[in-house]
C-alpha cells in the first residue's frame, strides 16, 4: 500500500490547513463561549468546494476521492469540531445519501445548493427514546393520496436550526423493526415542522444542535428517498461512510492536542528548565503522538477501501472506535501537560477534551462499534 499522498491530495490538504488556520482556529474559543459558530463559514466552505467533495461535478460537486475528504475533515477537526460537523452532516450524511439514493430530479434540485453552501442538510434519525436502537424509531409517515404525512420528534440533530433540508427517517406501513422504515427529504420550512436549539452542551457548543418536531408535516410522494421500506439501508449506508469523517475529525482533535502539548512544554518552566526536558512529560507527549499516527492510518485505510470499491464497514467501525477513544486520551494527556492552566479556556485543551468526549457517542457509540466489529469477526449477531 502506497501511503504517499498524490499531488492533488497534498494540495487539498494544504488548502484545508490554510483555511483552518485563517478562518476557523482563531475563532474557535469565541464561538465556543458564544455557543454559536459564525454562519458565514458555510458559504466559505462551499466556495472552496469542501461541501461538495466526492459529489459528481455534474451535480455541482467538486469530485475528488474519499481520502481527500478525510484530509479536509481532519484539518477542520483540528481547528474546531463544530465546523467539521457542519461538513460531516450536510455533505457526509445528507448530500452523499442523495447522490447514492436520489432520483435525478432530487439530485438536480438539492445537490447544487448543498455543495455550494447555499443550503445545509441535517440528518433526522435519533429520537428521544431511540438512539443506538434506531430500528425502534416511532416517527410515522402515513400515506394520504399522493403525499406522506409525518409526525414525530427527532433529537440531537446537527445543523438542525440552520438546515434547509432534513433527511428524516420514519415508519411506513405496519412492519416492525428496520423493514418498516423509509427515508424522506423534508424542507425544514414545511408547515408543521418546528425546531428548537439545544443549549448547554458539554462540547461542540458552537454547533447548531436541535430537536426537530414534526406535527403532520405533509410532503409529496416524490420526497421519498430510495424505495419505501428501505430507509434503514439508507441510514446505515450513510453512517458507515460517515464514520470515516468522524474518525478523521478525531484525528484532527488529537493532532491539535499534540500541537498544543508540544508548544506549551517548550515554554513552560518548572524546576529550572522547560518541562519538555522532563521524562514524564515526554511520555505524555509520546502517548499522544502514537494515538495520532495510529488513528490517522486506520482512517486512511477506510478511505482507501471506499475509493477502491472494497467492503469497508467493519474497518470504518474500527477507525471510528479507535480514533474517538484516542481523541479523548490525547486531549486528556494534553491537559495533564498544561496542568492547572489546561483546565481554563485560556488554552485550547479543555475545549478539545469536551469536544472529543461526544465523539464516542454519536454516529454509533463505542459500544455499538464493538458489537459491529465482534459480529463481523465471529459471524454471530449480538442483537
Amino acid at each position: 500500500m502506497n501511503l504517499e499522498l498524490s499531488e492533488e491530495q497534498t494540495e487539498v490538504r494544504r488548502l484545508a490547513r490554510a483555511f483552518t488556520d485563517r478562518e476557523v482556529a482563531p475563532y474557535a474559543a469565541e464561538w465556543d463561549r458564544a455557543e454559536s459558530v459564525d454562519r458565514a463559514i458555510v458559504k466559505k466552505l462551499g466556495a472552496l468546494g469542501f461541501l461538495g467533495l466526492t459529489v459528481p461535478e455534474e451535480y455541482g460537486g467538486s469530485g475528488g476521492d474519499h481520502l481527500s475528504y478525510a484530509l479536509v475533515t481532519e484539518e477542520l477537526g483540528r481547528g474546531d469540531s463544530a465546523v467539521r460537523g457542519i461538513v460531516s452532516v450536510s455533505l457526509g450524511l445528507v448530500a452523499k445519501s442523495l447522490a447514492a439514493w436520489g432520483t435525478e430530479e432530487q439530485k438536480r434540485i438539492w445537490l447544487p445548493r448543498l455543495c455550494a453552501g447555499e443550503a445545509l442538510g441535517c440528518f433526522g434519525l435519533t429520537e428521544p427514546g431511540t438512539g443506538s436502537d434506531a430500528s425502534a424509531l416511532t416517527t410515522r409517515a402515513e400515506r394520504e393520496g399522493d403525499a406522506y404525512v409525518l409526525t414525530g420528534t427527532k433529537m440531537f440533530v446537527t445543523n438542525g436550526t440552520w438546515a434547509d433540508l432534513a433527511l428524516v427517517f420514519a415508519r411506513t406501513g405496519g412492519q416492525p423493526g428496520h423493514r418498516g422504515i423509509s427515508a424522506f427529504l423534508v424542507p425544514t420550512e414545511t408547515p408543521g415542522s418546528t425546531r428548537r436549539e439545544i443549549h448547554g452542551k458539554l462540547g461542540l457548543r458552537g454547533q447548531a444542535t436541535a430537536e426537530l418536531l414534526l406535527d403532520r408535516v405533509r410532503v409529496p410522494a416524490s420526497a421519498l428517498l430510495g424505495p419505501e421500506g428501505k430507509g434503514f439501508s439508507v441510514a446505515m449506508s450513510a453512517l458507515a461512510k460517515g464514520r470515516t469523517s468522524v474518525a478523521a475529525g478525531c484525528v484532527g482533535i488529537a493532532q491539535a492536542a499534540l500541537d498544543a502539548a508540544v508548544s506549551y512544554a517548550a515554554v513552560r518552566e518548572q524546576f529550572g528548565r522547560p518541562i519538555a526536558h522532563h521524562q514524564l512529560v515526554q511520555e505524555l507527549i509520546a502517548d499522544i503522538s502514537v494515538d495520532v499516527d495510529a488513528a490517522r492510518l486506520l482512517t486512511w485505510r477506510v478511505a482507501d477501501l471506499i475509493d477502491r470499491g472494497r467492503p469497508f464497514a467493519t474497518e470504518a467501525s474500527t477507525a471510528k472506535l479507535f480514533a474517538s477513544e484516542a481523541a479523548v486520551r490525547a486531549a486528556g494527556n494534553a491537559l495533564q501537560v498544561h496542568g492547572g492552566y489546561g483546565y481554563t479556556d485560556e488554552y485550547p485543551v479543555a475545549k478539545l477534551l469536551r469536544d472529543a468526549r461526544v465523539m464516542t457517542l454519536y454516529e454509533g457509540t463505542s459500544q455499538i462499534q464493538k458489537l459491529l466489529i465482534g459480529r463481523a469477526r465471529t459471524g454471530v449477531s449480538a442483537f
